[in-house]
């Protein structure tokens, strides 16, 4: 259920669902999903699917997370700073953190920041911060970001994580009501934001508030 061949067989479903970056495809192959769910799931772990982590969240469909991470790059590469939103198990956070110079993460739910906090550190990952939080608030102290990814959907993005991204930098959001979501990548210009559509989606609401 951890082994190499389960690995492989993820990331060739991945290729064949048109995820091409080579980077992004050995870093979720090396990446050990299992250690980011519950052992009774853990054989599960490299199936194509979100599973439940507690809290009423979800771990990510790897396509999902692959195809989030992949809007982010940019003509010259991965973006050095990045401001994740829903830090949930820290799965995503691992992938970005072996892609990005540094990681800021908020998540709203105690339950599961400290875990996940725990996890990433025993797992030796060190350019993480992190943050239990609004994240519709973002995090001030440390903008601009080059990217921004919400793991959790509303009907827009909200003012405070515009103003947070830098000039040229990526926003990579769920948006649209409860069953007409849909993945959409926002370039900030000086003239304001571009936006740009992707796949149907279905995450949890981005809420207001901590727990």
């Amino acid at each position: 259920m951890t082994s190499h061949r389960s690995r492989q067989r993820l990331v060739k479903k991945l290729k064949s669902e048109g995820i091409s970056n080579r980077l992004i495809l050995d870093v979720i192959s090396n990446t050990p999903r299992h250690l980011f769910v519950e052992n009774v799931l853990s054989a599960r772990a490299y199936d194509n699917t979100a599973l439940p982590i507690g809290s009423g969240q979800t771990i990510s469909q790897p396509l999902v997370v692959a195809m989030m991470t992949e809007m982010l790059i940019r003509k010259e590469g991965f973006p050095r700073k990045v401001l994740e939103i829903g830090t949930g198990c820290g799965y995503q956070t691992a992938i970005l953190a072996q892609l990005a110079d540094q990681v800021y993460t908020i998540e709203r739910i105690r339950a599961l920041a400290q875990p996940a906090m725990n996890r990433l550190y025993r797992l030796k990952y060190r350019n993480i911060q992190f943050h239990h939080g609004d994240g519709r608030l973002g995090w001030k102290e440390h903008g601009p970001y080059d990217g921004i990814i919400v793991t959790a959907g509303a009907a827009q993005v909200p003012d405070e994580l515009v103003t947070q991204l830098a000039t040229d930098g990526r926003l990579v959001m769920p948006v649209g009501p409860s069953g007409q979501q849909s993945l959409r990548l926002f370039i900030r210009h000086q003239e304001g934001l571009q936006s740009y559509s992707g796949c149907n989606v279905e995450f949890v609401p981005l809420l207001e508030g901590s727990e």
